[in-house]
Formats: structure tokens, sequence, C-alpha cells
């Protein structure tokens, strides 16, 4: 049976939003698993996702001492047979696949944040590298944004970059 997961990363509550979006919370209710890379800020944020249902979520550098007690820095899981890692941040776009390939060998599939900027490619090595930008804080991008996919089979599937209203 398909894992269905919701990826966000970089929720900044309650500096770039006072709550999470309504899209976020409708996307959570639906997923079965939800990943969540890091920049929380805010612990109720992981209260509220971890009350939406399971939860894999790593800490970023926004967040402070109580956060990092409650996470780890990278997390990893094996979901329908998928290795499954979780990291905040990976340095500079330049490189980035190599880098990846050889920090989480024996991974394919790194979902990771920092960048607020939604990220989607394949290593040399065929890791898939996914970064759902930020659904409260667009930056330089034209949207605020999350994705959702499916694991399956030991594969994934069906990756979409959905825009977040903040209305």
């Amino acid at each position: 049976m398909p894992t269905r997961l919701l990826l966000v990363a970089d929720t900044h509550v309650p500096r770039r939003a006072r709550t999470l979006p309504d899209d976020v919370r409708r996307a959570a209710a639906a997923a079965d698993l939800i990943v969540h890379a890091g920049d929380w800020v805010d612990e109720s944020v992981l209260d509220e996702l971890g009350g939406s249902g399971p939860l894999l979520g790593v800490w970023g550098n926004n967040d402070g001492p109580a956060l990092r007690e409650r996470l780890p820095e990278i997390a990893r899981a094996d979901i329908d047979g998928v290795r499954v890692a979780v990291v905040h941040e990976t340095g500079a776009a330049a490189g980035r696949e190599k880098r990846m390939d050889a920090a989480f060998p024996d991974t394919d599939l790194l979902v990771f944040g920092h960048s607020h900027i939604p990220w989607d490619t394949t290593t040399p090595g065929g890791m898939r590298l996914l970064n759902p930008g930020s659904p409260t804080d667009r930056r330089r991008q034209p949207a605020c944004t999350m994705m959702t996919l499916t694991l399956a089979d030991a594969g994934i599937h069906d990756v979409r970059l959905h825009e977040v209203s903040r209305a």
C-alpha cells in the first residue's frame, strides 16, 4: 500500500507567519507521514503537526534548544523500501548532488530545507533530492510552497510542488 508524504520546511512560525497556513493543515491531515526539514522556530508547530499524524523531522539553524532536544540533526527511515534521510542544510547549490552522494551513501531520497527554494534533482548516484521550499516565507520565489509525493514498491512517485496560500 502506498505511503503519502507531505514535505515541508522552513515554517518559521511565528516569525514569518502567526500560524501554519490552512493548505499545510489540510495536506497534513491527508498525509500518512509528515516530513519537516527544520526551522520550525516554535515548538507549537512540532506539536500541531505531530498531532496530525506520524512525523519525521529535524531541527534547523533557527531552532533553539527546546526543539534541538526533541529532534535530531539528521533523521532516517525506511519507508516502503525507500531509504529516506532528512536534514536541514546541504550547503551551496553548486556541487550539491555530488556532495550529497558522498554524505548520504545508502539513501534513496534526501529531503532538505534552509534555502526556501524548491529543489528536485537526482544525483549521479541515483538519489532524489527534494526541497519543498517554505509555506510561509517565499523569499525570492514566486510563491510559498510545499511538496507531496507517494512512496510505494521501493519507488518515489507523484512528486508535486504545491503553491501555498497565505490568505
